[in-house]
């Protein structure tokens, strides 16, 4: 009777963990794309729903150097399209890389347990630094926007 009880809550257990696995995935994910999305078309390396292709098993190793690479690409040419000075010359791109190599090394033994603490860890600052990005560009899409606005107005110029 007691195993039964004990494999029920480790069942329950399992299941608890693999929710909030899935529910910080999409979230992250969430992210990702939005942040593509504050890009403008021209200057994105890829379409913002690709990444929820991370959700694939084992693919998601490789496509997440891809989404890393084409993250700071296009972060790179959004800023320099709106003059804007990031803090790295490929935004996110050193962190994110250090991700994802030390994910695909978590899997090593003895090594692993070491690079997957530091996956996680280069992981959450990645995922930061995105954010942030992304409301970056918010403020400078809602700057623009005003600076527009103020040299296009008829009513402001004098000559009208």
């Amino acid at each position: 009777m007691y195993g039964s009880e004990f494999a029920i809550l480790g069942a329950a257990f399992i299941f608890i963990i693999l929710a909030g696995v899935i529910t910080v995935a999409v979230f992250y994910c969430l992210t990702l794309q939005r942040t593509l999305e504050a890009i403008s078309p021209e200057n994105r390396k890829m379409p913002p729903a690709n990444v929820w292709l991370l959700f694939i098993p084992i693919f998601h190793w490789v496509w997440h150097f891809i989404i890393v690479n084409n993250l700071a690409d296009s972060l790179k040419a959004e800023f320099e399209k709106r003059g804007v000075k990031p803090d790295e010359a490929r935004p996110s791109y050193g962190i994110g890389l250090a991700a994802s190599i030390c994910w695909c090394t978590s899997w090593i033994p003895v090594l692993g347990s070491l690079t997957g603490l530091a996956a996680l860890i280069c992981w959450i600052i990645y995922w930061v630094k995105i954010a942030g990005y992304k409301n970056q560009l918010s403020i400078s899409e809602i700057q623009n926007v005003g600076n527009i606005k103020k040299q296009t107005d008829i009513l402001d110029n004098p000559n009208f």
